[in-house]
């Protein structure tokens, strides 16, 4: 980018950010569904794979995007939360938004921003959020792409989210857990009902595996919208999965066929769980009733990326950055870590958000983790390194624990011991949240995503 383009992109993202964060929500659909009838509803301009659950959604939004352009497809993807800059939550064909396509959707917006929070205000509302405005420059500018298709991954929850203004033709939901429960609610029910509101009449709802609690409620809304449905494990599933130098390979069993051979360069069987999803919502969407070209399914897999997530940003020392930021998320990191890498020993790097079952997130990864340092990752809504610290010699023993101020220093600490220790086969793992594993890769210089 040039450096007006920059100056450009900073100050939209300053008016931006002088909203509501994405972290607050008031539940309601009115602004952004006022927004879209000012702009003509640029949301059913496209059909649209809506995409919710509490881990794995970002992974399997990516996998389906990749497969939808590797079939000749013109496709737009929302994602959230970035990286490293904004402009990666809206992607056209695979590519971030470009930044003065980004300013100019923003500019263009503007003046419709303005009736709505102006009204919304008068009505004793708030103004559109953070997301809602992203939400909305989203399906805008995949109108004015245009696009084939466009693959919409949930913000928060479903039914209130500001991406729930669309009529999908496929709504998918990955493994739901706890999480968010300030907004969605403190029981895992509550919140897979919040979820459920994404699958809509018409729609085929790609179903993950689900614990017991939320796969009753996710068929209780099917079958009271009266929509198709299609559960890993009974009508598409993970039929074999070997380990592969840089990922593993798939036979992967389909709503209409058998794809084999099929390379994924993501490390996990939850990754693997995420493509079998993610290939049954790409048939779904082509009608159900054929098997796809395999060549096609391979290349869209080959290719495909998820930055952030259990991603190798260094050797000798392995230094690996994940996102989990949640109890469900850490304990897939661990069995992904055990099955995955040869570590002798592992040293974490962790920084968690304080709104978080931080407790958690520490007791899943504590079986595999031989020491933590643990730090602050320079985020306000970060808990502090000393109250981490307190938290984590409770699960790990005080000599296990040690402490860093920033991030910086916590990975070069983490480094240097295994440097000391004089091993080859010692690993390091960045994780505890989005924004710990994406100042991580900065550090370790992977600044794009």
């Amino acid at each position: 980018m040039t450096l007006p383009d920059l100056q450009e992109l900073a100050r939209v993202e300053e008016v931006l950010e002088s909203r509501w964060p994405e972290t607050k929500i008031e539940p309601s659909l009115d602004r952004i569904s006022h927004l879209m009838t000012l702009l003509g509803d640029p949301q059913f301009a496209y059909p649209v794979i809506h995409v919710t659950g509490t881990n794995g959604k970002t992974s399997t939004a990516r996998m389906i995007e990749s497969l939808l352009r590797s079939m000749g497809l013109r496709t737009g993807l929302v994602t959230s939360p970035h990286l490293h800059q904004v402009t990666e939550r809206i992607r056209l064909n695979g590519d971030p938004i470009p930044a003065d396509k980004f300013v100019e959707t923003y500019d263009e917006l503007e003046p419709y921003l303005a009736i709505v929070d102006s009204e919304s205000l008068a009505n004793g509302g708030p103004a559109m959020s953070y997301f809602e405005v992203l939400t909305g420059m989203a399906f805008a500018a995949f109108a004015d792409a245009p696009v084939d298709v466009a693959v919409v991954e949930v913000g928060m929850g479903g039914t209130w989210d500001a991406t729930n203004v669309v009529s999908p033709l496929v709504s998918v939901v990955t493994p739901i857990g706890m999480d968010h429960a300030d907004y969605l609610g403190d029981t895992v029910e509550l919140i897979a009902t919040e979820k459920s509101g994404i699958i809509k009449a018409g729609s085929i709802a790609v179903l993950s595996y689900q614990d017991l609690i939320p796969a009753e409620v996710l068929l209780k809304r099917i079958a009271l919208v009266d929509a198709m449905v299609a559960r890993q494990g009974v009508e598409f599933s993970v039929r074999d999965r070997a380990l592969a130098i840089g990922g593993q390979v798939l036979s992967l069993d389909g709503l209409n066929g058998t794809y084999e051979e099929i390379l994924l360069p993501l490390f996990g069987a939850h990754q693997a769980a995420n493509a079998s999803v993610a290939l049954a919502a790409v048939e779904a969407f082509f009608g159900g009733t054929l098997a796809l070209d395999i060549d096609a399914i391979r290349e869209g897999f080959g290719t495909v990326t998820s930055p952030g997530r259990l991603e190798v940003v260094r050797r000798s020392p392995t230094v690996i950055v994940d996102a989990a930021h949640n109890p469900h998320g850490a304990a897939v990191l661990a069995t992904a870590l055990e099955e995955s890498f040869t570590f002798d020993q592992t040293i974490g790097v962790v920084s968690v958000m304080a709104d978080k079952d931080v407790l958690g997130v520490l007791q899943a990864l504590e079986p595999v983790m031989t020491d933590v340092v643990v730090t602050w990752n320079g985020a306000a809504r970060a808990m502090s390194a000393h109250d981490l610290s307190d938290l984590a010699i409770q699960v790990f023993g005080e000599d296990r624990v040690h402490e860093a101020p920033n991030l910086t220093s916590a990975i070069d600490r983490a480094i240097e011991m295994a440097d000391e220790a004089g091993m080859n086969g010692i690993g390091v793992v960045v994780t505890g949240s989005v924004v710990t594993a994406a100042a991580g890769r900065a550090i370790m210089g992977r600044g794009k995503a």
